[in-house]
């Protein structure tokens, strides 16, 4: 028989428009009696809802994560309850048997045992940072579509200034490709007055470059393309000031972060909005990684080892450390991280390399806000000291020990130096 965890608990199955609630009550005997309620989702039935649960003793709460229908459960509950917020994957029931009344009394018997795990749910601050720095990841990924699109239009009408500039989105590119759009039929055009002065040797070949033709059609919808990339940079600039008032109040876990190599100060927040500055809520480091997406999936049969991959989870979180990872390999200031990324590509390729490397910097990360200390270069330093001095060393000798070691034979090295026997 299952241990009774909650003597008192309620499973609550969320909808848009209301939510089934079961109040499971355990008495002396172990016998479970069950209240249920439906109630809407319009905040005068939610006090209603917390009410009732106040009425039955009822602080401990568990309720599946549907898309953002359990926030406005969860804003009103928080300051009374305990709230489980489960993964549908782990409180799934079976199928056929499935009713709005049996999948709340299911939560309940689940939640009741104690056999539900909760997701992580970050304070209101980090919450709210989280919503707006998400928000801008989706606004610069708007920004981007514009301007491939508007780069597609360049290549349909055989404008190839992209071969010869660094930034079609540059100044001096920018003010050229404006003026080819207003004056579509001026062919001869001095394109030195529009370049900056480190670029006046490559006006000869700007010129060949930008000998396209841009249609009515191809202008009309470069000039959409430019007005709505505008205005993706306005919203951003907006959506960065009130990141930048919120953020304030993080100052010194972001100094911290953004210590570490391949992180700034914006990947610093962006990292914090996702998993915030309590470290208590995970385990350790692995188990931090593990939620982040990071880390290997585990699937074994039969004492066998089957290939698996890194899971799907961190869709936020784990662009960002991909990012980092990629700028940490190229900061010379910390050669650790690209030492690190070339030996693990020699055997695993790029993309597992950087994983790994994101998954390093993470760790760096919650140890460092964990014990609120920057980033020590100098234990990195050591271990290259170490890596230099073990080099005159010859590896194959090396594995040769740890093998016969491993076959229970007693090695004893000696400083007598062997002279290679030559015929």
């Amino acid at each position: 028989m299952l241990k009774i965890v909650y003597q008192v608990c309620c499973g609550m199955d969320v909808h848009k428009k209301f939510v089934v609630a079961t109040i499971a009550s355990t008495d002396d005997k172990n016998i479970t009696s069950y209240h249920t309620k439906q109630f809407s989702t319009y905040s005068k039935d939610l006090y209603q809802l917390k009410a009732w649960l106040f009425q039955h003793n009822c602080k401990e709460i568990c309720m599946e994560s549907t898309g953002k229908y359990w926030i406005p459960i969860y804003n009103i509950l928080e300051d009374s309850c305990t709230i489980t917020l489960a993964n549908p994957r782990y409180v799934k029931n079976i199928p056929g048997k499935k009713t709005d009344k049996r999948d709340a009394l299911w939560l309940a018997d689940l939640h009741k045992h104690g056999l539900v795990p909760g997701s992580f749910i970050p304070p209101k601050n980090i919450r709210e940072l989280r919503d707006l720095m998400r928000y801008r990841f989706k606004l610069t990924n708007f920004r981007s579509s514009e301007k491939n699109r508007f780069q597609n239009s360049l290549t349909v009408s055989n404008i190839m200034i992209s071969s010869v500039v660094s930034d079609t989105f540059g100044k001096s590119s920018s003010a050229i490709i404006k003026y080819a759009m207003e004056h579509p039929d001026d062919l001869d055009i001095d394109y030195s007055q529009f370049l900056h002065k480190s670029m006046i040797a490559k006006a000869d070949e700007i010129k060949i470059a930008m000998q396209g033709n841009i249609s009515k059609e191809q202008n009309a919808k470069m000039s959409v393309c430019l007005n709505h990339y505008d205005y993706i940079n306005s919203c951003i600039s907006q959506l960065d000031t009130a990141i930048s008032l919120i953020s304030k109040e993080f100052e010194s876990q972001i100094k911290i972060i953004s210590s570490a190599p391949g992180l700034t100060k914006q990947s610093a927040i962006s990292v914090i909005s996702e998993i915030g500055i309590n470290m208590l809520v995970f385990k350790d480091a692995k188990h931090l990684c593990s939620w982040a997406g990071v880390t290997p999936q585990n699937n074994e049969s039969a004492g066998k080892k089957k290939n698996v991959h890194i899971s799907r989870a961190g869709a936020y979180l784990k662009p960002i450390l991909i990012q980092c990872a990629n700028a940490a390999i190229k900061d010379k200031s910390c050669p650790y991280f690209k030492h690190r990324y070339e030996s693990i590509k020699k055997r695993r390729g790029h993309k597992r390399a950087i994983i790994a490397i994101a998954r390093m910097l993470l760790t760096c990360i919650y140890n460092m806000i964990l014990n609120n200390e920057v980033f020590d270069n100098s234990i990195y330093e050591e271990y290259f000291k170490r890596e230099n001095s073990s080099k005159h060393i010859n590896p194959n000798i090396d594995r040769i020990i740890l093998f016969l070691q491993a076959q229970g034979f007693e090695v004893t090295k000696t400083d007598k130096e062997i002279s290679p026997q030559t015929s």
